[in-house]
């Protein structure tokens, strides 16, 4: 049995997290989603941490586990805590999917190991080698070859995770030029100084308590009034005050 987990996570619940479930749902119809906001500096995530435990008990009762990220970034926003994470989930057979970065993917690993391996077989009975000493070379060759990709796995997650941080200040960097550019074309950015927020709710509930309230002329209590425009205590005596500024 093949289980599939996606995990998502955003930075603070401000951002939107829609993008990553896309992505991955569009590769993965069908796999597990485990989405949460929370800062990726720590690996004790609460959604992180199910995920984790699920896919450790599957992989325990010998099913095949798949675990999909949108990017590498979204494991670990540290390099090194993401690769020791990367290695505990790969030597339990656990594959990694980075939709963003594949060349990082477990399955791309694993296939170069046994390509290796078997090319190492098939030069040690070209030779005529005896089993012990086939064993004894090829066993050499795999420790070597594995050293080899644990230091190519380490520094290509380094890099990955230094590409999307050059991503994100890329887009920091071109927002700051934007909003510069507009400005010296004579553009408003933001709200002027000293003006009001006005929201598309304000005006008809101003109007109903310019109209309804009995402060204003009309007949209706505060409470009354607040529950006809539809809007909260705060608000509605943020409205009331703006009214009578006006007059």
């Amino acid at each position: 049995m093949m289980m599939v987990y996606g995990y998502c996570r955003i930075s603070t619940k401000q951002q939107s997290i829609e993008r990553q479930v896309r992505n991955i749902l569009a590769e993965y119809p069908k796999a597990k989603l485990y989405k949460e906001a929370f800062t990726g500096t720590k690996l004790d995530r609460p959604e992180f941490k199910k995920l984790l435990d699920s896919a450790k008990k599957a992989r325990n009762k010998g099913e095949d586990v798949t675990i999909v990220f949108d990017s590498v970034s979204r494991m670990s926003r540290n390099a090194d805590d993401g690769y020791k994470q990367y290695q505990e989930l790969y030597n339990m057979g656990i594959e990694l999917v980075f939709l963003k970065e594949p060349y990082i993917n477990t399955a791309t690993y694993r296939s170069s190991v046994k390509q290796q391996e078997d090319a190492a077989q098939a030069a040690a009975q070209a030779n005529k080698c005896s089993d012990e000493d086939t064993a004894a070379f090829v066993g050499g060759l795999m420790t070597l070859l594995n050293n080899y990709i644990n230091s190519l796995t380490r520094k290509q997650i380094k890099q990955a995770f230094e590409q999307s941080q050059k991503e994100v200040d890329d887009l920091h960097e071109r927002t700051r030029e934007g909003i510069q550019t507009a400005r010296l074309a004579g553009k408003q950015i933001g709200q002027r100084e000293g003006a009001k927020l006005t929201v598309k709710k304000a005006a008809p509930a101003k109007a109903a308590i310019l109209k309804h309230c009995a402060d204003f002329g009309g007949t209706l209590s505060d409470k009354e009034c607040m529950q006809l425009a539809g809007v909260s205590r705060n608000t509605y005596f943020k409205y009331k005050r703006e009214l009578k500024e006006q007059q």
